[in-house]
C-alpha cells in the first residue's frame, strides 16, 4: 500500500519553517489503518515483547494495537504531570528548551523485552528518553519502531546500540 498517500503535509506547523507530517489520514482511512498497523507488525517478526511502550500522544494509536496483536501489556508514557501513580521522569532537550516524561514506577518489570513505539522518528531526544526510562526500570529495549522517520534531522544517531525500524522514511 502506498502510505505516502495518506501523509499530508502541513506548512508552517508547529512553527515557521516546519513540515509538519499529518498522519490523521491514514487514521481516518480504515484500510491504510489495519495496513499500516499490518506493516508495523511484520517489523517484529522473531522478536520476543512483553511490553509495548507508546510516546504520548500519538504513540498512543498504534501502540496498544501492536500490544494487543502480540499478546503483550501497553505502556503509556506521557508528559510530566499527566500519570497519576508514582512516577520516574527523564528530562530530555528540545530545540527550544527542556522537557520531561514520565512512566509509572510498577510498569515494567526487571528483564521484560520492550518495543517502544512512536508515530514520528525527528531528532531522537523523546525516544532516547524513553529507552532510559525502560531501562532504569530493568526492562530491555528491543525496538524502537515508528511510523515515519525523518532521516535527514539524524535522530537516529542519538538512538545509536537500539534496533531502529520505520515505515516511511523522509
Amino acid at each position: 500500500m502506498d502510505f505516502e498517500s495518506y501523509i499530508r503535509d502541513i506548512e508552517d506547523f508547529p512553527k515557521p519553517g516546519v513540515t509538519f507530517k499529518d498522519i490523521t489520514p491514514l487514521l481516518n482511512n480504515p484500510e491504510a489503518l489495519n495496513k499500516a498497523c499490518e506493516s508495523l507488525l511484520s517489523m517484529l517478526e522473531g522478536l520476543s515483547i512483553d511490553k509495548v511502550v507508546g510516546v504520548d500522544s500519538r504513540g498512543f494509536i498504534f501502540a496498544p494495537m501492536l500490544a494487543s496483536k502480540l499478546g503483550a501489556g501497553f505502556v503509556p508514557v506521557r508528559k510530566k504531570g499527566k500519570l497519576p501513580y508514582k512516577t520516574l521522569a527523564e528530562f530530555y532537550s528540545l530545540e527550544y528548551g527542556v522537557d520531561a516524561l514520565e512512566i509509572h514506577t510498577d510498569a515494567i518489570n526487571k528483564g521484560e523485552k520492550v518495543l517502544v513505539h512512536d508515530d514520528v522518528l525527528a531528532t531522537g531526544g523523546t525516544a532516547k528518553a524513553v529507552c532510559k526510562l525502560v531501562e532504569q526500570l530493568g526492562g530491555e529495549v528491543v525496538q524502537c519502531n515508528f511510523l515515519i522517520e525523518l532521516s535527514f534531522l539524524n535522530g537516529a544517531e542519538k538512538l545509536n546500540g537500539y534496533p531502529i525500524k520505520s515505515l516511511l522514511h523522509y
